[in-house]
């Protein structure tokens, strides 16, 4: 009873402090500054009452009441949302682009991205733009992307075999673990030469510890948590924190040994082998912490977007089977049945990558992007952004804005024969902070689209209708896992002969 009346009358206080905090803070940079519109927020709290999910389809909402730029409070951390393309193309172009290129700093950041050390979480300075130089040059270039070409083949092989043996005659598959582990495979094997799961495994028990830690790491990403906006919750303690920083420990000690395992083995022909050489010549700047933070992005990064987009884009050409069969007739006439379409062929097959644009124009693995943040105060669409702000682009809504597209909510990929229309899209970023892995990422939804397309003819369960529901994460999965018949056509018959 008396640490009741102890502590209560200080938790009290410090509420009422941060109260008058925020009130006095919220006045003064509304009169500093002049913000973009937005609903009005509530002391502490701001308007995350207001947040619920999809949250892109909110801020839709909220630009069709607030106008194409608006501002939230996200209790003590100022947020503004960009939903039209002209305010994009202004904020990341020029001195804004450099402006805007740092990240916010979140706490799935520090403890599991090694304290914003990672491509993806380092300030714009020296350090991340050596990273990105070795991302292009040493790890991501063309040529290392070709040298990995017979990975992605064999990986999509064994998929094709899989549903061939498991799933013909009108069985039902569930597309969605089958290319996750596709994905997964292909960048764990180009990352370490090592299969995780399937056939021919590395070690189970350890890819199951990754693809949880991996899942773990997405749903505690990404503004998604009140501890990372409400100090007063350290008040009353810290368990999130100390969440994120358990799962930074588990990973970094799982890319320790896998590291260490890569050392030992001398595997060739690996980006961590060829990041392991850097580091006999330059042992300082290629620690082992910069080695194990370039595997993280690119593990991070390189699996759940692309079996996301992969399964969106099965499940638009289910719902639209003239398109499919379009897709179809296109492989069949430029490819023919003795063969598997290859990765040169992709640039004659250009309905198939029309489909895939347009999958990224309505299925965009994530919606609001990658969050940015202003170095210094700037002005977007005549708005004050001050410094330290999140900034967040509704690439979701504005790949469905009628003043850019036609008929926005229908698949058409025939949208994408004006060439001009790609450049309306923003599936990898904007600016100087663009996916450093968006070549990879296009590469492996191509080939292995078009693989599924060409190997069997796919259908509807019972006829019944595509649920196209959005899960409420920060990657836009599907709600429903999709779930399809297919049965294999002759090339298939040649392929395992």
């Amino acid at each position: 009873m008396d640490y009741v009346l102890i502590v209560l009358p200080l938790a009290l206080f410090l509420i009422a402090y941060k109260f008058l905090y925020y009130k006095f803070l919220y006045s003064s940079k509304t009169q500093r500054f002049n913000l973009p519109p937005g609903p009005t927020p509530f002391p502490i709290v701001g308007n995350l009452h207001l947040v619920k999910p999809p949250v892109h389809r909110l801020f839709l909402r909220f630009a069709e009441k607030y106008g194409d730029i608006f501002s939230l409070r996200y209790g003590s951390r100022q947020v503004v949302v960009i939903s039209s393309l002209p305010l994009v193309r202004e904020s990341f172009t020029g001195q804004n682009d450099v402006i805007l290129t740092n990240r916010p700093h979140f706490l799935t950041a520090k403890y599991v991205a090694y304290d914003y050390t990672t491509i993806g979480t380092a300030a714009y300075g020296d350090h991340w733009r050596n990273l990105r130089r070795i991302c292009s040059l040493e790890i991501l270039s063309s040529n290392r992307l070709t040298g990995f070409l017979s990975v992605r083949k064999d990986e999509i092989r064994r998929l094709l075999t899989k549903l061939s043996r498991e799933y013909d005659h009108g069985r039902v598959v569930e597309l969605e673990p089958l290319l996750a582990d596709l994905t997964f495979n292909n960048i764990v094997r180009m990352v370490t030469g090592r299969r995780y799961y399937g056939d021919q495994v590395h070690n189970k028990e350890e890819a199951n510890l990754f693809k949880k830690l991996v899942t773990d790491i997405n749903d505690n990403s990404g503004a998604s948590h009140p501890g990372d906006y409400l100090p007063i919750l350290k008040v009353f303690g810290h368990s999130y924190e100390k969440k994120v920083k358990a799962l930074g420990e588990a990973m970094d000690a799982f890319l320790q040994r896998l590291l260490d395992e890569c050392r030992r083995n001398g595997e060739s022909n690996t980006m961590v082998s060829h990041l392991l050489s850097l580091q006999l010549d330059q042992p300082k700047y290629y620690s082992d912490v910069i080695i194990k933070g370039l595997m993280l992005s690119m593990m991070l990064a390189g699996t759940d977007t692309a079996a996301v987009t992969l399964e969106w884009a099965m499940a638009n050409l289910l719902k639209n089977p003239e398109v499919l069969k379009k897709a179809k007739a296109e492989i069949d006439e430029k490819i023919g049945e003795e063969r598997l379409v290859d990765e040169p062929d992709i640039a004659n097959l250009p309905y198939l990558q029309n489909i895939v644009s347009e999958t990224f124009r309505l299925c965009p693995a994530a919606p609001l992007l990658v969050p940015r943040s202003p170095s210094e105060d700037i002005k977007i669409g005549g708005y004050d952004i001050p410094r330290g702000t999140i900034v967040l682009v509704n690439a979701w809504g504005i790949h469905r804005d009628p003043k850019l597209w036609d008929e926005p909510e229908r698949f058409m990929p025939e949208r994408f024969e004006n060439e001009e229309a790609a450049k309306k899209l923003m599936v990898f970023g904007n600016g100087r902070r663009t996916c450093p892995g968006a070549t990879l990422g296009q590469r492996m939804v191509l080939l292995a689209l078009g693989s599924l397309i060409q190997c069997f003819d796919w259908e509807k369960v019972n006829g019944e209708d595509i649920d196209m529901t959005e899960n409420p994460g920060m990657a836009m999965r599907k709600l429903v896992q999709l779930r399809a018949v297919c049965h294999k056509r002759p090339i298939m018959t040649n392929l395992l002969a």
